[in-house]
């Protein structure tokens, strides 16, 4: 049994009354306190609008202050009353409150009203966020455009009054509970901050053509006004309907309505002036209105995605636009400057490929059905069903606590294996240093008087013929190597077990390399090598000049497919049983054979 549980069927077995406001305390309608009266020094007080905008379920402190002659025609608000605002815009807003928590006497004024009592203050307040208490003001409150609440009729809400020491337990649970959601909540908002600066960091890297991760990726490039219609709307704010048939699109990020349209297309809209100039905000499929001073660019070719095209703008033109923007009253951009912007124009399907990437990550940082969104939302709601249950005296087998999720695993940094994944899944292939796909290790040196002449693991120092045998191997089988003095820049590679001397470098790769295509690449890069040799009396090569090598890396099917191909021309190359060789014997030996046979002859008389 909890220590709420034990309280209650202590000092309220029987239930719990409800009582009136009006019964518990008195509840005084402020006066005459204007944002117009705040002073930077004085005497604390609260506005009502701040009590929706600015603070929870508690103050200790106050944002604001007046003169302490304002402060003597105020009301004034003690240590334990309840600051309520009674005027609104909306009936979600008009009844909430803030208790006073601080110290020194503060004041209030007008659309705000003190509720003085005797019960637990945190208990009424946390009272006042629960649906009880909704239900009952939505049935009190008046008006339209403005939602007011009067003390008389607040004084009529009823409300659950347990013993005070239910009440502090109450307060105590749901104290823990606020802190431990406000933690997880603050982790989960950093986690999605996390998940949108990734993305904006892979949205970047697929739409920067030019380079790659010290290679590069070519692509045509075509200016805006090549591949797209661009113009205005006709339309004026002022024509905005509150329930259009059709999105009207104006400067800003929230689209209005409107009941007639002026285009039926794919379009991206941007504005054209204003705080939004250069940002991006609409992808748009159908028919809308246009502001007279927003732009629409319609893309008019079939080897540019309209969806690609948005996100390219969204991520490159506000800085396009900020070096050349005209400076006038407002900011502004010039058609001139919309028709001159560079767009990159890739193959199509790698296009498509950045669409799907892009769309994917857009969903799981935005869509509040799915992701972290979902689960802070879900982590609030779950907040405020409890505090419901408790303050209305659930069962307490109903009552769940949830503790800190302390196994919960999160990535909140760029994987590099993700990045060259994606990469590759875009592009066919990523341009990259060694350095970034491979570890390289220097081998570790052993004396002639420690090897064998066989019957052991080879050992790789300064050639590709070994220097002996070893009794064990540091390098497991399917390895490849570089020789760095000696014969500096020759590439090896092998199939068994190894061990690597001093002046060899071994290569362990990642799950995104194959190690026999490293060995196949580095050939193909084996002229860079060598001229990066320093001549000396004995050559070497500095594994600075391995790692910058850059290499084409496919994604690791296709890596597979081009090894089976290169083995494959090897062996026709160079194996005496099955290659050229084989055949130039075969070739021989029938020769032989005709030419025996030519020169075989039938005996006479035989």
């Amino acid at each position: 049994m909890t220590k709420l549980d034990e309280l209650i069927q202590e000092l309220c077995p029987q239930g719990v009354e409800r009582k009136r406001l009006g019964d518990i305390g008195v509840i005084i309608r402020g006066n005459g306190l204007q944002k117009k009266d705040f002073t930077e020094s004085g005497v604390g007080c609260i506005h009502y609008g701040q009590i929706y905008t600015y603070y929870g379920t508690c103050a200790y402190k106050t944002k604001s202050f007046v003169s302490p002659e304002l402060a003597e025609k105020l009301q004034k608000v003690n240590t334990g009353d309840l600051v309520i605002a009674v005027t609104s815009e909306n009936v979600e807003d008009v009844g909430k409150c803030v208790v006073w928590l601080g110290d020194e006497q503060i004041v209030t004024g007008a659309h705000a009203a003190i509720f003085k009592h005797n019960q637990d203050p945190k208990y009424v307040a946390y009272w006042f966020q629960t649906n009880d208490f909704f239900t009952q003001k939505k049935r009190i409150a008046k008006g339209t455009k403005v939602i007011d609440l009067t003390p008389q009729k607040l004084e009529g809400v009823t409300m659950p009054v347990p013993p005070l020491p239910v009440q502090r337990e109450i307060v105590r649970i749901l104290d823990n509970f606020a802190e431990l959601t406000a933690e997880l909540t603050a982790e989960l908002t950093a986690e999605l901050t996390a998940r949108k600066k990734q993305y904006e960091y892979y949205r970047d890297t697929l739409l920067t053509f030019g380079v790659h991760r010290g290679g590069t990726f070519e692509t045509k490039w075509r200016t805006l006004a090549e591949i797209a219609d661009i113009g205005t709307g006709s339309s004026n704010t002022n024509e905005a309907v509150e329930n259009g048939k059709y999105p009207f699109f104006v400067r800003s990020q929230e689209p209005l309505r409107k009941n007639d349209y002026e285009y039926d297309e794919t379009a991206i809209i941007t504005a054209g002036d204003g705080v939004g100039v250069g940002k991006v905000y609409h992808y748009v499929e159908g028919k809308y209105a246009l502001h007279q001073r927003a732009y629409r660019i319609h893309i008019n070719t079939s080897d540019v995605s309209p969806r690609f095209f948005f996100y390219y703008m969204k991520a490159k033109f506000l800085p396009y636009i900020q070096k050349n923007v005209f400076q006038g009253s407002v900011s502004s951009i010039r058609r001139p400057m919309l028709n001159a912007f560079p767009v990159p124009v890739p193959d199509i399907k790698i296009q498509e490929r950045i669409v799907n990437v892009l769309d994917n990550f857009d969903a799981i940082c935005s869509d509040l059905n799915i992701g972290l969104p979902a689960e802070i939302e879900a982590r609030k709601k779950q907040y405020e069903y409890y505090r419901d249950m408790l303050l209305t005296f659930a069962a307490a087998d109903d009552i769940i606590l949830t503790d800190r999720q302390t196994d919960r695993q999160t990535d909140r940094q760029t994987d590099r294996q993700s990045l060259i994944k994606l990469l590759q899944y875009v592009f066919g292939y990523v341009k990259i240093p060694v350095k970034e796909i491979v570890s390289i290790n220097r081998g570790k040196r052993v004396v002639r008087s420690q090897l064998k002449a066989e019957d052991a693991y080879p050992v790789y120092q300064n050639s590709m013929t070994p220097l002996g045998f070893y009794d064990v191997a540091n390098c497991k089988g399917d390895t490849t190597f570089v020789i760095a003095a000696g014969a500096a820049g020759e590439i090896g590679y092998s199939s068994t077990d190894f061990w690597a001397a001093d002046d060899c470098y071994y290569f362990d790769c990642d799950a995104n390399l194959e190690s026999k295509y490293l060995y196949y690449a580095l050939k193909n890069q084996q002229g860079r090598l060598f001229s990066q040799v320093r001549k000396a009396s004995i050559p070497r090569l500095s594994k600075t000049a391995i790692e910058n090598i850059v290499l084409e890396i496919p994604e690791i099917s296709k890596q597979k497919e081009i090894v089976a191909i290169l083995d494959r021309f090897d062996t026709l190359c160079t194996d005496l049983s099955t290659g050229l060789p084989a055949e130039i014997e075969a070739r021989q030996k029938q020769y032989e054979y005709y030419r025996d046979k030519l020169l075989t002859f039938k005996e006479l008389g035989a």
